[in-house]
């Protein structure tokens, strides 16, 4: 299950935000602020009503930028592509450095396959928030999409420093999209675990190969020729992987 749940994380774009879901009734208006309400619906997957008090605290804030990005989540989370573009545009128009707004606005285009404007969008994040592992990532999936691997590797690697979890855990606290849906996954898988294995995280980097095998991908089967995975070499795990017995490979 774990294995499952883990592989949808890697490969569907993922909401990063710090709204968590709550058990007690969502309270009257008049008792807490629109936003809140907003925050409190999303948390609960209730996007439609969470736009509707996101809308109705515009006026209210002195900032709008950082309700339209609101706003732009909801619309993406029912697939509304077209709505939430145009509050991640009109959020990054209020504020230009607005990086989050900027990366949702990446994911997008991602998700149209414009993938070399979300490249562009995602460097331009990279820009305003140069530290932020989730908008490496996302540059690298950006970059694998349009086979630029190596570049894509390099990405990840600078993502893995930032955050050593970042392909790992379900969630971030913020309120940016983090795209990792990738249509040849594994090749993609493939990639990942040379990020990890270059990285030192070498449990991690045999978990994505071994995925990258499981979906298929020839080339995993001959990591033992990839320099990458030089370090890997005599471990068990990875000997197994390559269907080599560990005393045949060290003669």
């Amino acid at each position: 299950m774990t294995h499952v749940l883990l592989g949808v994380l890697l490969l569907f774009p993922q909401l990063i935000d710090s709204t968590k879901t709550l058990n007690e009734p969502v309270p009257p208006a008049t008792e807490i602020s629109h936003e809140k309400r907003g925050d409190i619906f999303v948390a609960r997957k209730m996007y439609r009503e969470a736009i509707e008090s996101y809308e109705a605290a515009l006026p209210e804030q002195d900032s709008a930028a950082r309700l339209h990005n609101k706003i732009g989540i909801a619309h993406h989370r029912l697939h509304q592509l077209g709505q939430a573009r145009r509050h991640y545009e009109e959020a990054a128009r209020i504020d230009k450095n607005f990086a989050e707004a900027i990366n949702n606005l990446g994911t997008v285009y991602y998700a149209q396959k414009r993938f070399k404007r979300a490249q562009r969008t995602y460097e331009k994040a990279l820009k305003a928030m140069p530290n932020s592992a989730s908008f490496h990532s996302n540059l690298g999936t950006a970059y694998f999409a349009r086979r630029r691997y190596r570049q894509a590797t390099e990405q990840y690697l600078k993502a893995l420093e930032l955050d050593p979890k970042i392909f790992e855990s379900g969630g971030r606290v913020g309120t940016a999209l983090q795209d990792r849906s990738v249509e040849e996954r594994g090749k993609y898988y493939y990639h990942v675990a040379q990020a990890f294995a270059e990285n030192g995280q070498y449990e991690r980097a045999i978990l994505h190969l071994r995925r990258a095998i499981e979906e298929g991908y020839s080339r995993a089967r001959r990591a033992d020729e990839d320099s990458a995975f030089r370090p890997l070499y005599e471990m068990p795990e990875f000997l197994a992987l390559m269907n080599r017995d560990q005393t045949a490979a060290l003669r």
